[in-house]
């Protein structure tokens, strides 16, 4: 029987692969024995402190929750306190029948809650599972790939090291993505309201983006009448996450060579409503419920191809709802797809909402 991952198995094959990876540097600098067993033995042991201390804090930490929950579920009884609240004025059997017949139906729904707890468990954990799993192979492939005689050819060690360092930075965002999910679900980041800008912000994204949109031929552009300061009230720092996340999304998903992503804003009265379009090949209507829920991808293969932990989206939502907002996502085959989403005009208070 297949069991899944401890945090310790998961810390130890992470830090062998990284003390591996930092091993076989140093052997390329300095072949000597004993700096090459003392770089080994210092990285393992300090990644695996840090990597087990991570994984056991931000997500063995919700999956034992999830165990409690289902275990006070199951022992849970409520039988006693409605025979208890019974009345007794007319005729006792039926009024014990009615509560009888209460319970079991409130029972029938926990038990319901249960089997969904159960299923989210087993999928969060095994997605989890697999995404760590993914990185860590790639970088144990090219580790051996170097030990088997690569490393003495300077222009293959540079390029599997190249793509070991590519798989730690994935590894690298998935924790940090990790870790912010985590603390926007408990209430542990706080959103720090201010007055700004958005059109300003977003002309800072496409800015940064411009590179990266005209190697897949996309432009960046404002809808007609957008080009202009639009003043909103919000965590600039989260709500910049917000954007990037979706624009990343419209170039990695736009048409290429003739791409766009188009950004609009409207006036909604009290509210600001922001859209991020792009001219893609669009997503099928049987997935735009799901398609913020973590790991959730709609193509598994081209999304772990284009990158990402499979997290972007269900962070954005977290943001937007975090500030009293809603988010919502359009689409139409061989048209494109279209992110919208609400935040509250500008005004001149000053205030921290904690989530």
């Amino acid at each position: 029987m297949i069991r899944n991952p401890t945090p310790g198995n998961i810390s130890l094959l992470t830090s062998l692969a990284l003390a591996l990876l930092v091993s076989g540097v140093v052997y390329a600098v300095n072949p000597e024995f004993n700096d090459v067993i003392i770089s080994f033995a210092v990285v393992l042991v300090s990644s695996f402190i840090l990597f087990f201390l991570a994984i056991e804090v931000f997500i063995y930490r919700k999956i034992k929750l999830i165990y409690k929950t289902i275990h006070r579920l199951k022992t849970q009884r409520h039988l006693t306190d409605a025979l208890r609240e019974t009345s007794l004025k007319h005729n006792p059997i039926d009024d014990v029948n009615e509560e009888v017949v209460n319970w079991a139906k409130s029972q029938a729904t926990e038990i319901e809650q249960l089997r969904k707890l159960e299923a989210f468990r087993k999928e969060f954990l095994g997605n989890v599972s697999h995404e760590l799993k993914t990185p860590i192979f790639n970088i144990q492939g090219y580790i051996h790939t170097l030990l088997d005689g690569a490393i003495d050819d300077p222009e293959v060690n540079i390029h599997f090291l190249k793509k070991a360092a590519k798989s730690l930075d994935r590894l690298s965002d998935l924790v940090e993505d990790l870790i912010s999910i985590s603390q926007l679900e408990t209430g542990q980041m706080k959103m720090e309201m201010e007055k700004f800008d958005i059109h300003a912000l977003t002309l800072d994204i496409f800015e940064a983006m411009e590179m990266r949109a005209k190697e897949k031929g996309v432009d960046l552009v404002f809808k007609e009448g957008c080009d202009k300061p639009f003043w909103v009230y919000a965590d600039k720092y989260r709500i910049r996450q917000v954007l990037v996340n979706l624009i990343v999304n419209s170039i990695k998903y736009g048409k290429a060579n003739e791409g766009k992503t188009l950004v609009s804003f409207y006036d909604m009265d009290e509210n600001l409503l922001i859209e991020v379009a792009d001219n893609g090949e669009g997503i099928d209507a049987i997935h735009l419920p799901r398609l913020f829920e973590r790991f959730y991808r709609v193509d598994r293969h081209r999304s772990r191809d284009e990158g990402g932990s499979g997290l972007g989206l269900a962070i954005v939502k977290h943001i937007i709802e975090a500030h009293n907002q809603t988010i919502n996502v359009r689409s139409k085959i061989g048209v494109g797809t279209t992110f919208g989403f609400t935040l509250r005009k500008g005004s001149n208070e000053k205030a921290v909402a904690v989530l």
